[in-house]
């Protein structure tokens, strides 16, 4: 009866009436289990923390959440926490916010900071690919001109990607691109184009793929 009741309270809890913003629409909730749920097959994933194994099966050992991670390994690793221990994940349609750590030709990967408002508190790799950074025009895009290391990207989970890029992300919506990018001289520059900023201190113009930012998103 106890983890019936912790079960039902956790439905409750996670229903979207009770979501604080408008924001985490975008996410799916997390499955909930309770002890002796049978979670998958070891032919699909690695037990993690919170499960066992049993005749080639992963059994929830906690009453919480269960997560899935993709930790380099060729397959992801499933755990269970407990309720105090859960945090929002990327998920296919989220919108998320990034930093750039590096960019190439084909793609810019960036780590994920945000879900929604909701800052994450482990670190999650994601990929722009070229094809993604904008819907039209696809074929002239150069990275580079979209995205620069250290920028501020607002972007939309498309795929749960593979072993090396984890997310696939895109922004090739308006409200989607950069939202915070700083010039060769330091300052924190304006958006004057959907597809350039500029340096306040110096005038210069940088190429970006700008976001039209809603309201709701400058909280993150």
């Amino acid at each position: 009866m106890a983890d019936q009741s912790f079960r039902q309270r956790l439905e409750l809890r996670s229903h979207p009436i009770g979501l604080r913003s408008s924001l985490l629409e975008n996410m799916s909730p997390m499955k909930l289990c309770v002890p002796g749920d049978r979670l998958c097959s070891t032919d699909d994933c690695m037990p993690g923390t919170g499960v066992y194994l049993r005749h080639g099966y992963i059994y929830s050992s906690l009453a919480g959440y269960v997560l899935r991670k993709n930790e380099g390994e060729e397959l992801p690793v499933i755990s269970v926490v407990r309720e105090t221990e859960a945090q929002l994940l990327p998920d296919v349609g989220a919108i998320v916010t990034c930093k750039v750590t590096s960019i190439n030709p084909r793609f810019a990967k960036v780590h994920i900071l945000y879900v929604g408002s909701t800052p994450l508190k482990d670190r999650f790799r994601g990929t722009i690919r070229k094809e993604d950074v904008r819907a039209t025009e696809k074929d002239r895009v150069e990275t580079y001109k979209s995205f620069r290391p250290g920028d501020i990207v607002l972007a939309k989970v498309i795929s749960l990607g593979d072993v090396q890029s984890n997310y696939l992300l895109t922004t090739a919506e308006n409200e989607l691109g950069v939202v915070v990018a700083h010039s060769e001289a330091g300052a924190q520059m304006v958006p004057v184009s959907w597809c350039e900023m500029q340096c306040p201190r110096t005038h210069a113009k940088e190429f970006r793929k700008v976001a039209r930012v809603q309201p709701e998103y400058l909280q993150a």
